[in-house]
């Protein structure tokens, strides 16, 4: 469903995106503001400021929209991660996922390659407990990556286990 309004003197629209996954209606409101900024708003009542860069019209106020989509995906998998990690009482005190991507040289610019690095902190953490929480995310549970991955995107995953 998409819907666009105009406000004011400033002309701002309004998508409207419904997303329907096994029975669970996501819904999200993208405000455009001006030039490249968009302001995007969660069903859950989050906002995030979206800008593109100086030579696209944007102000560079923002994270890209392309930015966003692997902040999610980090976002899904880390919180995974950490669900089962707690479920498996390991003392986590830290958590960190950094995500490297690639992009195809031609338009549309789509992801063909992502990798994910965990670096799990903690004390007397088991690193076959980190292993596996780390392939039942990738395998069974994030649901980011997963889709990704059935688009055709390369996900590779490693980590690494810091004692505290």
């Amino acid at each position: 469903m998409v819907l666009c309004a105009s406000a004011g003197r400033r002309l701002a629209s309004l998508m409207l995106v419904d997303l329907n996954w096994d029975g669970l209606t996501m819904k999200a409101e993208i405000k455009w503001v001006d030039g490249a900024m968009f302001l995007g708003e969660s069903g859950s009542g989050h906002s995030v400021v979206m800008d593109g860069p100086e030579d696209h019209g944007g102000r560079n106020m923002g994270v890209r929209p392309m930015e966003m989509l692997l902040l999610g995906l980090g976002g899904c998998t880390s919180f995974d991660v950490m669900s089962i990690l707690t479920k498996q009482r390991q003392q986590v005190t830290d958590c960190v996922a950094s995500i490297e991507a690639e992009r195809a040289d031609a338009v549309p610019s789509v992801f063909t390659k992502i990798h994910v690095h965990f670096k799990v902190k903690g004390k007397d953490l088991k690193a076959a407990s980190v292993e596996r929480a780390v392939k039942l995310s990738a395998e069974k549970y994030c649901s980011a990556s997963i889709m990704l991955e059935q688009a055709g995107v390369e996900i590779t995953h490693s980590h690494e286990v810091i004692e505290d």
